[in-house]
């Protein structure tokens, strides 16, 4: 099945969702498996400053950590999740080819509020130079390149 026939209502079934984007020293492209080793390297090094990160007070990532398989799974959730255009994780990574993860952003449905988008991102605590420019230019592709209402989005932290 493509694009086109799932729609979930989240984003219009003929909007191509992005697969990739550019700001200033960071790059995303959306979470999947592949990136488990380094997503799993990326947060659990950086607990303290994931929680101290508005948004992230819900409880993760968890103080005690998880194993390489349930963040896995957790991979697999997000991944589906933008397959079946239900909500859009990337990860933010540094560098050239594979490169670092440095850290990650989600784009979501507000459940509270039907209609609402809730965006999030963090970065791992040696990169924390980097979170403002993160939201700035995240904000700005989310305006200017995804069908949203910029008055319907809600970008916590920013």
């Amino acid at each position: 099945m493509d694009d086109d026939q799932r729609g979930s209502g989240f984003v219009p079934d003929g909007f191509e969702v992005p697969r990739a984007f550019a700001g200033d020293g960071f790059r995303l492209e959306p979470l999947g498996p592949q990136h488990n080793e380094r997503d799993l390297a990326a947060w659990s090094g950086s607990i303290a400053h994931v929680r101290a990160t508005s948004g992230f007070t819900g409880g993760w990532p968890p103080a005690e950590g998880m194993s390489a398989e349930a963040n896995l799974a957790d991979l697999v959730r997000h991944a589906r999740d933008f397959e079946e255009r239900r909500g859009f994780t990337y990860s933010v990574l540094e560098g050239a080819g594979a490169g670092d993860v440095i850290g990650c952003v989600y784009v979501y449905p507000r459940s509270d509020e039907p209609g609402r988008v809730r965006v999030s991102s963090w970065v791992r605590a040696d990169r924390a130079y980097l979170d403002a420019g993160v939201r700035a230019a995240v904000g700005r592709w989310l305006r200017e390149g995804w069908p949203f209402d910029a008055a319907r989005v809600d970008y916590v932290g920013a």
